[in-house]
């Protein structure tokens, strides 16, 4: 019989939290609850569960707070919940390594839609991570522009031979970028490819991750010419700007 994946989901909410268990293990997972901010660090590194569902509203500390203490340690998938519309509020989690956010109230199939989502970017890492062979339908798993380096197989990227600091989101987002440049992806289009679910029209976590990568590769990022905007219609990774 197959293990049932655990998800650890730190919420205060008592009520929701339970609705939420009792709809997840209805799917086929098995479901921990923690309540507290302050006690859950040690609760996510005690338990290491497949994939954290973390509530920002928390009391004892928030759950920027929790994803700071634990990311370095925890390396599974971190999934946020929030209730507030503040762009600020997904740009300081993609920060802390957040891997996707649902805004509350909770619609449990979007909810589980991007669980699964989640889970099989890991799966296929892993999967990558642990192969000795290149499939012939994967791109390379190095790619050059000029001075920058990105190294699919061990998750780092270079810029002029000095890693650059990326979290997995932007990781993930460079390399899809880079595997279609001179090609002009619709967020719509990105959205889908990194998380496996159709774009809702109002997920803003790609324009924010966008603008975190500019910062980091953009001699100015007010005015970038390696990542550009094309007005209504996307975004451009220029192959012959590095």
């Amino acid at each position: 019989m197959k293990e049932r994946l655990r998800i650890l989901l730190v919420e205060d909410d008592h009520r929701l939290a339970r609705l939420t268990r009792d709809y997840l293990e209805l799917q086929g997972f098995e479901v921990l609850i923690e309540a507290r901010g302050d006690t859950a660090p040690e609760r996510i590194l005690t338990e290491n569960p497949d994939l954290l569902i973390l509530d920002l509203m928390l009391p004892g500390q928030d759950g920027h707070a929790v994803c700071r203490a634990v990311r370095s340690k925890y390396h599974g998938p971190i999934l946020i919940l929030t209730a507030r519309e503040d762009d600020m509020e997904q740009v300081v989690g993609l920060e802390l390594g957040a891997d996707d956010f649902v805004k509350k109230p909770i619609q449990p199939r979007v909810l589980l839609a991007r669980i699964r989502a989640l889970l099989r970017r890991v799966e296929n890492n892993i999967s990558s991570n642990n192969s000795n062979e290149i499939p012939l339908h994967q791109p390379e798993q190095t790619i050059h522009f000029g001075e920058l380096r990105i190294c699919r197989s061990s998750h780092v990227a270079f810029m002029d031979n000095e890693p650059i600091e990326l979290t997995t989101t932007e990781f993930e987002l460079l390399c899809f970028l880079a595997a279609n440049a001179g090609k002009i992806l619709v967020r719509e289009e990105i959205f889908s490819a990194l998380r496996g679910i159709d774009y809702d029209g109002l997920d803003r976590s790609i324009d924010i991750t966008i603008s975190r990568l500019r910062k980091k590769l953009e001699i100015d990022p007010s005015e970038p010419k390696r990542i550009k905007t094309i007005w209504r219609q996307g975004y451009l990774f220029v192959k012959d700007a590095w």
